[in-house]
């Protein structure tokens, strides 16, 4: 693996591992934009690329955040099990979409969350 993209997928995963731990946003806020900006990654291969990590990313956030004593086991089960059902049918969704289409739907995504977050 040339140096410079083995620099760019541990500064990606660095910076997801932080906005994950900091925010508890899915590091593929982070991972899915920067795959496809830094190393040309299509939409589909960043996604499935970001979900792969962020397994990794959640297992070892988890156990930090439950060393401090802030997880909720039960409730992060009864959000977790059904978002595996939504994962099925999203990612069946997504295969029928255009990378294009993937990109500006993340893109208003974005925008409505930073909207949101911005209006008290």
């Amino acid at each position: 693996m040339p140096r410079h993209r083995f620099t760019r997928l541990a500064l990606i995963g660095t910076l997801a591992g932080v906005f994950s731990a900091l925010f508890g946003v899915g590091g593929g806020i982070v991972i899915v934009p920067l795959l496809v900006l830094w190393l040309g990654y299509g939409e589909h291969e960043a996604t499935g690329t970001s979900l792969a990590a962020i397994a990794v990313i959640a297992v070892f956030g988890a156990l930090g955040h439950a060393a401090y004593g802030n997880v909720r086991l039960g409730d992060g089960l009864l959000v977790g099990l059904p978002a595996v059902v939504g994962v099925v049918i999203g990612t069946k969704f997504q295969q029928r979409l255009s990378g294009r289409a993937i990109s500006l739907s993340f893109a208003a995504l974005l925008v409505v969350v930073a909207v949101v977050l911005l209006i008290p």
